[in-house]
């Protein structure tokens, strides 16, 4: 199984340190390029997506977080940090969970 990240130039090359393919993004058309190019790929099981890069093509990036069951998608902040008004993991698991971690 393999990752793939999708975001800004810093976000791809820190995780291509680490060998982890991916495309940098700075529009609707390339995002949905990419992550479609992820989703062709069969040995892609995570994809890594930074949360402005997602914000870029947010019904596609829901309908695989809610519907599909693979690859799992997993959003990231990126150098500016967490995009404001969304709710961080921790929230999330607090609020499915009912117990405050």
């Amino acid at each position: 199984m393999k990752y793939y990240i999708i975001g800004d130039e810093d976000a791809v090359l820190g995780f291509g340190m680490v060998g982890v393919q991916g495309k940098v993004v700075q529009n609707q058309e390339e995002a949905e390029s990419a992550f479609r190019h992820a989703l062709e790929d069969s040995e892609v099981g995570i994809i890594i997506i930074t949360e402005r890069a997602a914000q870029l093509i947010r019904t596609t990036v829901d309908r695989y977080l809610f519907r599909e069951r693979f690859p799992l998608i997993v959003e990231i902040p990126d150098r500016l940090g967490p995009v404001s008004g969304r709710v961080g993991i921790r929230e999330m698991v607090n609020a499915a969970i009912g117990i405050k971690l």
